[in-house]
């Protein structure tokens, strides 16, 4: 199934041409904002022969389309412009796909060529002073509106390059919202919001796209309005609602020098002198876990994570892993230490059609056998969703 697109007209223009005499016509300008940059465009369509004899809707087509190619994302601006699309991803000029409703689209767009969807992407992050090139091949980037955006170019990426956007909606959704949608059951809300109260430090896991950040927006929604939480992300994801004393912290890419990068590890640290209630951490995926549950084991329970996993066991021993990479702790107590700090863990999935859901939730228990142990609180079964056990 191919979602409909709003194809180009077929326009005997040339681009490139019409391109360079909107730069000329540019001269003189000290800064050009969207609205004079949309006549100056006008102008030169009108200006130039070759479009004499285009039809007014064909001339705005193709007003829109330069607008686009040099101020916007070109081709991929539509799916930008759409509401529904939640992800873009091009894999290369010809391969473009994109997710809505949490399912997965082929797109009719093209790029003209390969150095076409390299100059956009190249153009797209020195626009923000992000270094991208051969020496730093990868690159993040956050948009003004909450998006984010990746990119890849070679070596790094032999076949050529790969550009990501996962967009941001805006869409905030609340609890009622997602029992509604059959994320969760009314029953696990309950148990899991009383838990944020009582300052049970939940572990949020599951795949890429599984719903773990929107998921821990809404349990965050639970934090007391009287305590002070410090959030500590990659990329700023996360907006706590009516959280008055609330720092946001965020981690930084060293620069093109190799020095002024600041990771999650010194963030959690940082967090630690600026005497938090809690804690809340978008995601642990390295050496930092140890640092978070040095956090947990002084004074700081209730603390929230994501973490990538498949099950809530597999996250307690991706834990181990982690924290074993930062700390020169014994592996006894190193999971001495996990059993002590993390109450709650709970697994989120995506089903084949798309449908984001939670299907397990564990309570910790003492350690048996130097192994961990926990207890199914809720389980997800075909046919009946979401059950207590």
């Amino acid at each position: 199934m191919k979602a409909k697109e709003k194809k180009s007209s077929k326009i005997n223009i040339s681009i490139p041409e019409l391109t360079t005499l909107i730069l000329q016509s540019m001269h003189g300008y000290d800064e050009v904002d969207d609205h004079t940059f949309r006549e100056i465009i006008a102008d030169s369509i009108n200006q130039s022969e070759k479009c004499a004899d285009l039809p007014l809707e064909e001339k705005r087509h193709l007003a829109t389309t330069l607008f686009n190619r040099m101020r916007r994302l070109d081709i991929l601006q539509c799916l930008m412009d759409d509401p529904n699309v939640t992800e873009i991803m091009v894999n290369g000029p010809d391969h473009i796909f994109f997710e809505k409703a949490g399912r997965l689209f082929p797109s009719e767009l093209r790029f003209e060529s390969r150095e076409n969807l390299e100059q956009l992407i190249l153009h797209f992050f020195s626009s923000a002073n992000r270094p991208l090139n051969e020496a730093f091949p990868i690159a993040d980037l956050r948009l003004p509106d909450g998006s984010r955006a990746n990119a890849v170019l070679p070596p790094v990426a032999p076949d050529g390059p790969i550009f990501t956007i996962r967009k941001f909606t805006g869409i905030r959704p609340d609890i009622n919202s997602l029992i509604k949608s059959g994320f969760i059951t009314r029953d696990a809300a309950l148990y899991l919001s009383h838990s944020v109260i009582n300052k049970k430090t939940i572990f949020l896991c599951g795949g890429t796209g599984s719903g773990k950040t929107t998921f821990l927006n809404v349990l965050s929604g639970f934090i007391p309005k009287s305590e002070r939480v410090v959030t500590i992300e990659d990329s700023a994801e996360l907006s706590l609602q009516g959280v008055a004393n609330l720092v946001r912290l965020e981690s930084r890419l060293p620069g093109p020098d190799g020095h002024g990068g600041v990771d999650i590890g010194q963030l959690i640290r940082t967090a630690l002198r600026m005497r938090p209630d809690r804690v809340v951490v978008g995601e642990v995926r390295g050496s930092e876990a140890a640092d978070m549950l040095h956090a947990l084991h002084t004074g700081h329970p209730g603390s929230l994570c994501t973490g990538h996993a498949n099950s809530c066991y597999e996250m307690l021993d991706r834990l181990v892993t982690m924290v074993m990479a930062g700390s020169t702790l014994p592996y006894d107590a190193v999971i001495r230490q996990i059993a002590m700090g993390v109450d709650i863990v709970v697994h989120i999935t995506r089903g084949k059609d798309g449908r984001r859901f939670i299907d397990e939730i564990t309570e910790m228990r003492p350690l048996k056998d130097n192994r961990f142990q926990i207890e199914n609180i809720y389980m997800y079964k075909e046919g009946s969703g979401l059950v207590k056990c």
